[in-house]
């Protein structure tokens, strides 16, 4: 049965948490191409002001999508998927810092494909 059938506005969904480190950040820029020194670079991250290093905004946009797409049954299921970046997600030497995504169901359009709408704005991330 799919995610999709069953559900009603105000539905809380199942809470998932990614943990991310240094070693994702890194394999993340070079994979991505975005070398930025304030996602690998310590000491460069607190030169420009940051606290510490920060995650990429499109790493932790791709893992709600992940989210997003588990939810949906698949990642051809989602048709549109958009974010709004409000807080940097600090990622400290040696650390694991957890990424808590919910969702709350905010809309349904019964349609050809069904619109979900999902309230993700309670992304949380541990302080380290």
């Amino acid at each position: 049965m799919s995610a999709l059938t069953g559900i009603a506005i105000g539905d809380a969904l199942p809470t998932e948490t990614f943990q991310l480190d240094r070693a994702m950040l890194s394999n993340y820029a070079k994979a991505s191409g975005d070398l930025n020194p304030i996602h690998i670079d310590e000491a460069f991250a607190k030169n420009v002001g940051l606290p510490n290093v920060i995650a990429h905004g499109m790493l932790t946009m791709a893992l709600v999508g992940k989210y997003i797409s588990d939810f949906a049954g698949g990642s051809a299921k989602v048709v549109e998927f958009g974010a709004r970046f409000t807080k940097p997600v600090i990622v400290p030497a040696d650390e694991k810092v957890d990424l808590t995504v919910t969702a709350t169901v905010a809309e349904i359009v019964r349609a050809s494909p069904v619109l979900v709408l999902l309230n993700c704005a309670h992304v949380r991330v541990a302080e380290p």
